[in-house]
């Protein structure tokens, strides 16, 4: 056999494991491809998505020594969470329960977790979080968790919230101006000036505030000094306006405004513009005194006094206590309305009307 008749035996390539190519999700700014959208683990059961290379790991931060990354680059660059594991299921749990062997066996790690909790006591490790965090921008995930858990909040809760936290402000501004001054709160400033006959707005310029700081907020601040403070002004001007009353009513043989209008309005009947021919005042003037004393008032007195006292006379001229007797005795027996009419002197639309037929 001649050596061209021998064919060359075939040679054995290794073989490649398949590895399915997967589509850019997003690119950095500085041109990095990113295999896994921004902001978000992807996890496969126990295996966890690598944002570099687009493959699959049970652990991406011992796989990131292969590109040369450390893993909080990593989560700052893709925008994850530095809380956000990058391992699957099985591997934490491996990890977890090798460390609780370590801190029952090793002194060193002991040592380490007392001093963590020492430091959680006291309060140091949530400051120093605080400070490492301070100027850092926010992860892309934790702005997405934000966003999720302000979604789930309604308008009128978030309302709310702002509505407290506006008030809780006030009040520390409200303090703050009362110390400046030597006053224990803002309530004690307000009734000490006022008695002295300051202003609203001077004890606010006074306070270093905007001059109408005080009357927009007081009732906020200190709800009792201004509804003392509105009770004392509000009477104040009741005396004033009162003061052109008095003299009349006094002719008239009244003690006060009150009593007058109780008399006029309520006793005898008379209308707002017969109240206001007798004193002189515009109808306006005297509905405002009717409101101001708590006299409530009636539309038409007169004539409805005069009406009621065509009633009783009616009913007191035939025996009967009211109207409605009267009626139905008379249409009972078969008379029209119109013989009612007659027989007690009232016209018939009157008759029909206190019927309750019109």
């Amino acid at each position: 056999m001649t050596a061209p008749d021998l064919e060359p035996a075939p040679v054995a390539l290794p073989r490649r494991r398949s590895r399915t190519v997967r589509a850019v999700a997003a690119v950095l700014p500085d041109g990095t491809p990113s295999y896994g959208p921004i902001g978000r683990v992807v996890r496969d059961g126990d295996r966890v998505l690598c944002h570099l290379c687009g493959r699959w790991f049970r652990s991406v931060v011992a796989h990131l020594r292969s590109h040369g990354w450390h893993h909080l680059a990593y989560r700052e660059a893709f925008g994850l969470l530095r809380s956000e594991p990058l391992e699957g299921s099985n591997t934490r749990s491996l990890r977890a329960k090798a460390m609780t062997e370590r801190r029952v066996h090793d002194p060193a790690v002991r040592a380490g977790c007392e001093l963590g909790r020492e430091l959680v006591r006291s309060g140091a490790l949530t400051r120093a979080a605080a400070r490492a965090a301070a100027g850092r921008r926010q992860p892309e995930q934790r702005r997405r968790k934000t966003l999720a858990a302000l979604a789930a909040i309604s308008p009128q809760a978030r309302a709310e919230g702002s509505r407290r936290r506006a008030d809780s402000q006030l009040r520390e501004t409200a303090r703050a101006a009362a110390e400046s001054l030597g006053f224990a709160d803002i309530g004690a400033l307000v009734v000490a000036r006022t008695e002295a006959g300051a202003s609203l707005a001077a004890i606010s310029r006074e306070a270093g505030l905007h001059k109408d700081w005080l009357c927009r907020h007081l009732s906020t601040v200190a709800p009792e000094t201004a509804a003392d403070l509105a009770a004392t002004s509000l009477a104040r001007r009741h005396e004033q306006w009162d003061s052109r009353w008095l003299p009349l009513v006094r002719e008239l043989g009244f003690p006060d405004v009150a009593a007058y209008l109780r008399d006029r309005h309520v006793v005898g009947n008379h209308t707002v513009r017969a109240i206001a021919t007798e004193t002189g005042f515009s109808r306006a003037a005297v509905e405002s005194a009717l409101r101001r004393h708590g006299v409530a008032r009636h539309p038409h007195a007169t004539t409805r006094a005069r009406r009621d006292e065509r009633a009783q006379a009616v009913t007191a001229r035939f025996g009967f206590a009211c109207l409605e007797d009267y009626f139905a005795d008379r249409r009972a027996a078969g008379m029209s309305w119109r013989a009612i009419a007659a027989e007690c002197g009232q016209p018939p639309t009157w008759v029909r009307r206190r019927a309750g037929l019109t």
